[in-house]
Parts: C-alpha cells; structure tokens; sequence
C-alpha cells in the first residue's frame, strides 16, 4: 500500500549523502467539473485518447473499442453531476481504463489529461461515513489537501476501485 518517494538534497547541502524517505501513494489525479479525483496506480491498466463511446444516451453507461476488445465506460460525471462532459463522440479527452478485481476492463472518460503524482500518506485521510452516504461521492474513500506553490490548496478525493465494483457489477447484472 504504501510506496516511498525519496527526496535527494542539494549537493551543496550538509546531508547531501543522506536521503529522507516518506512512505507516499502513486496516483492518478483528474478533474472532474468542480471536483478532483484521483485513483491508485495500481488500480490502472492505462490512459488512452478518448475514443468514440456508443451508447443510447439515457444513463451513464457506454462501451467503446479497445485493442481487441470491448471496454464498458462509465461516464461518472453524467452519474455526479446529471451531465455529460462529453457533448459529441468526437470530442477529445482521455479514457482512463480500470481493471476491477474481478478482471474486467472499465472505463473512465476525462476532459484533461490525468497527472500522475505521490501524495505522502501524512496528507491523506479518511473520508466520514455520514459524509459518504448522504453525497455522491460514495465512491470515495479517503481526501488529501495537497499545498500547491503559489495558489489554493488542491483537495483530492480518492476513489476506491472496490467502492466502485458494486457500480459496476449493477452493470455486469444489467448486461445478463
């Protein structure tokens, strides 16, 4: 769960030779509307060009060609927000493809390109439950406020791949 990130001094600097290590996580971090997410590194299988997505247009629900295969793509701003980020096929973005535990491929479309960061695990806490079950965001587990140099500081909600299953296997038992 917890990965390192090592911060090298200056070489002028007295402790030069040492290095201090701070258990962090990898993310991917995106916007979304008002809101930025992220999910863990591990979680991705990759980030794509957005491709075109067919569906009927009445939920949040698509599937779009990917290699060899199709991908089922869950447009989550159409589910938080009651609208689409995307107006037309055609549009450029990013799909960022997640495989669940169960081993399926799922798809995540974003207007902007996703940044991939560590967070120290000393910014990062545990979302309330009462907060979690009242707002859309159920998906969300944990929040980190990150400092950004020379601006407001950058709240990060994280989804949880596992919190998003039971979405997506609602899906999987829809498709059957």
């Amino acid at each position: 769960m917890s990965n390192t990130i090592i911060n090298n001094p200056p070489a002028n600097s007295a402790i030069s030779k040492a290095r201090q290590i701070a258990p962090s996580l990898k993310l991917i971090i995106f916007s979304m509307g008002a809101l930025n997410l992220a999910l863990r590194i591990e979680s991705i299988y990759k980030v794509v060009n957005h491709t075109a997505i067919y569906s009927s247009g009445l939920n949040y629900i698509g599937v779009t060609h990917l290699e060899n295969s199709e991908v089922t793509v869950v447009d989550l701003h159409r589910r938080f927000f009651q609208s689409s980020q995307f107006k037309n096929t055609e549009q450029e973005g990013y799909l960022i493809v997640v495989k669940s535990t169960t081993g399926e491929f799922y798809g995540i479309p974003v207007v902007e390109a996703p940044v991939l960061t560590e967070v120290p695990l000393s910014m990062i806490r545990v979302l309330p439950e009462s907060y979690r079950r009242s707002d859309t965001l159920e998906v969300a587990s944990h929040v980190a406020v990150i400092p950004q140099e020379g601006s407001a500081p950058l709240t990060v909600f994280f989804l949880d791949v596992d919190l998003l299953l039971p979405m997506f296997q609602e899906l999987k038992s829809a498709k059957s």
